[in-house]
């Protein structure tokens, strides 16, 4: 990249030649820069650098990446549960975040460990208190789609600073109430950013 930044435009023939390769070698190397828009190629003009930059690069292959594709099971508890219910599950699935469901399995609310904190410290009785007093409700919940860039959901959970989304698709009976399909986390993301760190090729 840098004899064709300094040199271009330049023929593979003569990058070869510079590097002490064969044409053959030097092809799919070339392939793949091109394709990842870091060089250009005109026919009988050679390579010339393109001026694309590698983030940019990272950030289209972000853009790919959908909610669908990493979405994991959500974490539930009926409305009807008591909180002191909703704290045993949040503890024994080992999540921060907790999705509330109506009995048609239709999401109603969020309750997180900072909600049961809250009502634990108030000294009031969890078991006798209905998950539904505590918990945010719709539609005050930041939810994504399935169809969403993974680089969207994550962006929500950063601006408006929560563990959990979750995720979502307009009920077929009211628009205006969601089934609940699976969650995304920072874990998600996590894994996410792992594994785009991990492939060889973007």
């Amino acid at each position: 990249m840098q004899i064709v930044k300094e040199e271009g435009p330049i023929t593979g023939e003569q990058i070869a030649e510079r590097l002490h390769l064969t044409r053959a070698t030097l092809r799919p190397d070339l392939s793949i820069l091109t394709m990842s828009g870091y060089l250009d190629a005109r026919p009988r003009v050679g390579y010339f650098y393109a001026g694309k930059k590698a983030n940019s690069v990272i950030s289209e292959r972000l853009h790919k990446l959908l909610v669908n594709d990493y979405k994991a099971l959500p974490i539930v508890v009926q409305e009807s549960a008591s909180a002191y219910d909703a704290t045993v599950t949040l503890f024994l699935e080992d999540v921060g975040t907790l999705f509330v469901v109506n009995q048609k399995g239709l999401l109603v609310g969020v309750v997180s460990r900072k909600d049961l904190l809250r009502a634990a410290i108030g000294n009031k009785a969890l078991e006798e208190m209905p998950v539904s007093i505590i918990m945010s409700r719709m539609p005050n919940i930041i939810t994504c789609l399935p169809g969403e860039s993974l680089y969207s959901a994550a962006k929500k959970l950063i601006d408006f600073q929560i563990d959990s989304l979750p995720v979502v698709r307009e009920s077929e009976q009211d628009p205006r109430q969601f089934e609940l399909l699976g969650r995304i986390t920072k874990t998600t993301i996590a894994k996410a950013f792992v594994e785009l760190g991990e492939e060889s090729e973007v």
